[in-house]
């Protein structure tokens, strides 16, 4: 049945993890969660929670598409199946698609940040990427690279790895009654393995691709950014916004799975045998192990 990513870019409560993991640990706006959630609302009404919704939008059909190639022509180019294979065809999945995902992540936090009303810098995402484009160039379009590589690729590896494993913990195969309940509890925590193996990393990240937004910049790198927000605050800053990630990480990746499942079984309907012949899918499938593997979806 493969391996289906929502695990990436951006998985959490609409608003929050950006302004949760920027806030000044001098003059903190919010409280957890929670009162970010309410204060969203109160002060930008509902729509304040999908700032920056247009850049996950525009980039998620190309990022879905390097995923699901790169991921399955790597598993086929290393030959057989087993998971080292899994993580590492997760891994090159994860590096390639940071080319979309680490503009569309900074083009998603700067709108989060702006302020609101008429005073607002940017109109939407694109107009975002073109501003920063006019005056940073390439390289401020690509700003948090590096850090969102360092998330990535080991993130990636690890939701494949985790969703191999349960699936086929789990007894996944087609025809089972149970098969959706299954995928969607493998699915949601294969999202919530991946966010928790590279979480530390996000704050990195958002805090680099937030840097100079409002005043002088503050970090001359990943180093540097860790150094500051650890002295500033302890390690509990690379936890910041974890909360609101979790909470929206379990049900996307669950519903993926699940919607997945059932597009592909009305998709496929049934195969066409050897000679003509119309065949069930699930018999047309070769004897091998229960689960199906990406490259061959």
């Amino acid at each position: 049945w493969g391996g289906w990513v929502g695990a990436g870019c951006g998985g959490s409560v609409p608003g929050c993890d950006v302004r949760l993991q920027v806030q000044s640990v001098e003059k903190p706006q919010y409280r957890g969660t929670l009162h970010c959630f309410k204060s969203i609302i109160k002060q930008e009404s509902v729509l304040g929670l999908y700032k920056g919704l247009g850049s996950p939008l525009m980039g998620l059909t190309f990022i879905n598409a390097l995923v699901f190639g790169v991921q399955g022509n790597t598993l086929r180019a290393l030959g057989h199946d087993s998971p080292l294979n899994q993580f590492l065809a997760g891994a090159a999945a994860g590096a390639i698609q940071c080319v979309i995902c680490c503009p569309m992540e900074l083009a998603k936090t700067r709108l989060q940040l702006q302020d609101a009303g008429p005073a607002r810098t940017y109109k939407g995402s694109l107009d975002c990427l073109v501003q920063i484009y006019g005056h940073e160039g390439l390289r401020g379009v690509n700003r948090g690279m590096v850090s969102t590589l360092l998330r990535e690729t080991p993130s990636f590896g690890v939701y494949f790895l985790t969703y191999d494993a349960l699936t086929r913990a789990l007894g996944c195969e087609p025809g089972d009654r149970l098969l959706v309940p299954k995928l969607l509890l493998a699915g949601g925590t294969s999202g919530i393995m991946s966010w928790l193996s590279t979480y530390p990393v996000d704050v990195v990240k958002s805090r680099l691709q937030a840097d100079g937004l409002r005043g002088a910049p503050r970090y001359r790198g990943i180093l540097d950014c860790v150094r500051q927000s650890y002295r500033a605050e302890g390690w509990r800053v690379f936890t910041r916004g974890l909360a609101s990630t979790l909470l929206r990480a379990f049900p996307v990746n669950a519903a993926t799975f699940a919607t997945v499942t059932v597009v592909l079984t009305y998709a496929r309907g049934e195969e066409a045998g050897p000679e003509g012949e119309a065949v069930p899918a699930a018999s047309a499938a070769p004897a091998g192990p229960a689960l199906a593997q990406p490259s061959s979806l």
